[in-house]
């Protein structure tokens, strides 16, 4: 049976109908028979001024909705164009209830009909999406959106959304749509009805499977197809080494190509220091083409040689960027077949056993429900099994937890899922490859354990290698949380009775297993355990309290604990708070192992829940033992060379507490662990070098110790004089000579001219939090900037991407930013062409890292600012730099609010670190002037 639909969009004055919010423009669009028939639109008089904010946002002004109809007078129309229809909206949630209010108001009758969420709905049959927001999903979908915003535009584009999910929602296997049709009772909005609908009509039919989608075990699948590695070109590959030979090879396939003679020099680079079994680093400008440039060298080695290259990356978004940019060109380019596998981590990958069991659990938990629809989606399309497909939720992510690989524990020939596993299928496709990529902390990860899931290599890419020290660090580092704690104790069942550990006893009971510890005992050390817990973080959330200065304003505080402190009186009794945590375990430990082998040796008599119910469990004891290891590690006995710290917010504790150790140097850790382990290594970035010297990078990373390193710098293609200015103000006060709220007002009002001069445009980077929160609040209190959209990191909420997409959707738009946005945002073209940097970016100097850092130069007997501090803080000075100019045909200026970039001996050192560019000063009037012109 044909539902009818009706499409509806509203754009308001603000989010509260009570608080005398008006409508100002309502589109609905009606589909019969899956064909748009009718579209109705109208502005609407709201009786107040339109809020800057909102006429920046929709495009809609008060001139433009001074002559519409009142909601009073369109009301009856309305009310009556949606009878009879399914009430659809992109956020349901919102238009529905402000349209109900409002008719309210004028006394209509409301809406009673059925509701459908195209967000709910989207992500359920999109769940690899990138965002569910109206205008991502249109662009990613190819749908004509031409002004996001206002209602006509996003009804019609809603409802071509919809239908397009519904198309999508048909192509899905029988048995997928039984088991959401299913689930999807318990969702926000009616999308059961939906699915019940397509169910009745795909059940009329014989039902005809994708050639590509199998159904095992009640589960649709696509299928795992083992890539053969198939070679038709018969003669050995030689590596092109003239530039013509590279040129030939590339422009034949990338249009409107520009040869790169760099991109070339470092290709010749990567092939020779593999030849020669050397290590290499290279410092590639911004525009070199450095992912090609280190990729087809690579491949054509790796072919030659019969011997795999791994690719190491630190950001997720560079690994997925390789597979879906670079090597799908080179793909295309290279006359021989390679092949190329990604991987990663066990965690990464779902345990198919643990989820079909999942499936049978009567769980109504919404996120929980949402997250099982999206996999069984994603499962008729993904061939890796990776997590980072998905786009879930935090609450779907409490569940992967639960369902993402750990080990087998029960033998692999009674998990009826081997033959579709995922992980397995990961570690099998990399046996004969040509090229892996990982990212550093699986690369570490690898080069430490035992049992290996990279096939056996010699020959290794580092990208993005200026975060190599940091990425050691986080891998040897040993961290306790206190939402970590409760949640891993929530999971052996001390909240609710039938959890985890009970199932577990019911299995014991069922299979008359006998057993030392009786269920009332482990019940007792688990309700200990957490009692020693939870008075363990409140003796933390004391210290905190009592060692942070009562004057320092900032709530999130940092102490490092010193000798002198884990040496003193008042950490006695939290060193005895430990050992009993850490007896507790054991004795736990011991209780629960001890049913888990009993049942394990039962294993015949297990049906297949009994058996997930056991490999969760398994799992759960290896982050129980992890947490054990962390404890002793950080408290009872800490480890030599280590940094130890303590962090929480004042305003949230004991919950925000997180005690953390890191070593002080893995200078020696990278060279046994990672460089004498290879026979090659290139290592690669667009910021390692400080004053053409590449010795701050190789001592970080341990390169120091090592001979005979090929080092090379390519200059950036682009022509930063022409492209760039850089603008130093001369009527700012240094930071040192007055108090923060004083430089903050003075910074406030530069900005505020220079985002008029610019129109937004703008990024701004602070190394403060504190500041950059009462520079954004000065300015947006000083109402001349009512027309822009600020954006703030910790103050707007979302992700860097979001804020930064966000940032991008609007044309007078200013984004504040703090550490994470000095890299790794890209915005290139018009989207940014101011740059502000308030300080030169020095890590403070009671951080407890860099204080241990500092210690340890001190004590080898070198200058710690210019061995550590300075070159550390020239690299995030150039990462900063690079935000601005991503391609050739970009312009715009950087502002360095910091005098010390002239004031001090060593600030010329900052400016020697980036490209030539044009260098003015003045003060805010001239800066202006000089600002305008230039752009």
């Amino acid at each position: 049976m044909d539902q009818k639909f009706v499409v509806v969009d509203i754009e308001t004055t603000g989010n509260s109908p009570k608080k005398g919010e008006r409508i100002i423009q309502i589109s609905a669009v009606k589909i019969e028979n899956e064909k748009i028939i009718d579209q109705y639109t109208t502005f609407v008089n709201p009786e107040i001024l339109i809020p800057p904010f909102i006429e920046e946002l929709t495009g809609i002004n008060d001139h433009m909705v001074m002559n519409a109809p009142l909601f009073e007078e369109i009301a009856p129309t309305l009310r009556e164009y949606l009878e009879g229809y399914i009430f659809v909206a992109h956020n349901v949630l919102f238009d529905l209830p402000f349209l109900q209010n409002e008719f309210e108001r004028v006394g209509v009758q409301p809406f009673l009909g059925m509701t459908i969420d195209t967000v709910e709905l989207a992500k359920i049959i999109l769940p690899t999406a990138d965002s569910y927001k109206l205008a991502e999903l249109a662009e990613s979908l190819s749908l004509s959106h031409e002004r996001p915003h206002q209602a006509d535009s996003d009804a019609i584009v809603t409802a071509e959304l919809l239908l397009y999910l519904l198309r999508k929602a048909k192509r899905l296997p029988l048995v997928t749509l039984e088991k959401l049709a299913d689930f999807s009772i318990h969702l926000k909005s009616n999308i059961d009805s939906l699915f019940h609908n397509i169910l009745s009509e795909k059940r009329n039919h014989i039902e005809d499977l994708p050639h590509d989608i199998e159904v095992y075990r009640g589960i649709a699948l696509k299928k795992k197809l083992n890539s053969v590695k198939v070679d038709h070109y018969r003669e050995k590959p030689i590596y092109p080494k003239t530039a013509d030979e590279k040129e030939k090879i590339i422009s034949s396939y990338i249009k409107s190509y520009e040869r790169r003679a760099g991109q070339f020099e470092m290709m010749d680079i990567v092939y020779d220091s593999f030849q020669n079994e050397k290590v290499a680093i290279v410092e590639a400008g911004t525009g070199t083409g450095k992912s090609i440039g280190y990729l087809l060298p690579s491949i054509y080695f790796a072919y030659t040689k019969k011997s795999p290259v791994v690719i190491s990356t630190y950001t997720v978004q560079l690994q997925e960027q390789l597979m879906r940019k670079e090597i799908r060109i080179l793909s295309n380019i290279l006359p021989f077949s390679f092949k190329t596998v990604l991987l990663k981590g066990r965690n990464h990958y779902l345990n198919m056993f643990k989820f079909e069991q999942s499936l049978l659990e009567r769980d109504f938990q919404y996120d929980s429900l949402l997250t099982k629809m999206q996999i069984l989606v994603w499962l008729t399309e993904t061939v890796s099994g990776d997590i980072d497909e998905l786009n879930l939720s935090s609450g779907g992510i409490l569940l992967w937890n639960r369902i993402k690989h750990n080990d087998w524990h029960l033998t692999k020939e009674k998990n009826p899922w081997v033959s579709r596993d995922f992980y397995l299928f990961a570690k099998k496709s990399a046996l004969d490859a040509d090229i892996i990529i990982t990212n550093h902390a699986m690369l570490f990860t690898e080069l430490a354990q035992d049992v290996k899931i990279f096939p056996d290599f010699s020959y290794l890419v580092i990208d993005e290698a200026h975060h190599l020290e940091h990425a050691a660090r986080q891998h040897l580092s040993i961290k306790l949380e206190y939402i970590a704690c409760k949640f891993l104790l929530s999971r052996l069942g001390i909240y609710e009775k039938k959890q985890l550990y009970f199932r577990l006893e019911k299995l014991v009971e069922k299979h008359g297993i006998t057993v030392e510890n009786h269920v009332f005992e482990i019940d007792f050390m688990i309700q200990e355990l957490e009692f020693a817990l939870d008075e363990l973080f409140m003796m933390f959330g004391k210290f905190i309290q009592s060692v942070s200065k009562k004057e320092q304003l900032q709530p999130k505080v940092k102490i490092r604990l010193k000798k002198d402190i884990l040496q003193g009186n008042g950490w006695n009794a939290v060193l005895l708070g430990a050992e009993q945590i850490n007896a507790l375990m054991i004795d736990v430990q011991k209780g629960i192992q001890e049913r888990l082998e009993s049942l394990n040796k039962e294993s015949e008599k297990l049906n297949n829940k009994d058996k997930a119910i056991i490999e969760e469990m398994y799992g759960l004891m290896s982050d129980f033992e992890q947490l054990r290891i962390s404890i002793i590690a950080l408290l009872l006995h800490p480890l030599d060379h280590y940094v130890y710290w303590m962090e929480g917010d004042k305003r949230a504790l004991p919950n925000s507490i997180i005690i953390q150790a890191q070593p002080v140097t893995v200078q020696m850790q990278l060279n046994e662990k990672l460089f004498e382990k290879m026979k090659s290594v290139f290592l690669t970035s667009a910021t390692l070098s400080i004053n053409q010297s590449f010795h701050y990078f190789k001592e970080a990373v341990g390169l120091n110790l090592m001979s005979n390193v090929i080092e090379k710098q390519i200059p950036s293609p682009y022509d930063f004089h022409k492209l760039t200015k850089l603008i130093i103000p001369n009527d700012i006060p240094e930071i040192q000579q007055v108090s923060l709220q004083e430089y903050a007002e003075v910074i406030t009002n530069h900005l505020i001219g220079i985002a008029q001069a610019t129109k937004g445009r703008m990024l701004v980077l602070f190394t403060s939090y504190e500041l950059l929160r009462m520079a954004h609040d000065y300015m947006r209190s000083s109402g001349l900037l009512e027309e822009f959209v600020l954006i703030a990191q910790g103050i707007t909420s979302g992700s860097r991407t979001r804020l930064t997409k966000n940032f991008q959707r609007f044309d007078k738009s200013i984004l504040f930013g703090t550490s994470s946005f000095w890299e790794g945002v890209d915005i290139p073209g018009e989207d940014l062409s101011c740059l502000v940097i308030v300080r030169l970016p020095f890590s403070p100097p009671d951080d407890p890292i860099t204080e241990a850092i500092n210690e340890f130069y001190k004590q080898s007997g070198k200058n710690s600012f210019t061995a550590h501090s300075l070159p550390e803080a020239i690299i995030r000075f150039k990462q900063g730099f690079g935000r601005l100019i991503r391609r050739s045909t970009d312009k715009g200026v950087v502002i360095v609010f910091d005098r010390r970039i002239e004031t001090t001996s060593y600030g010329k050192a900052f400016i020697k670190s980036i490209p030539a560019v044009q260098m003015e000063h003045g003060n805010l009037s001239e800066i202006i002037d000089k600002i305008e012109k230039w752009l």
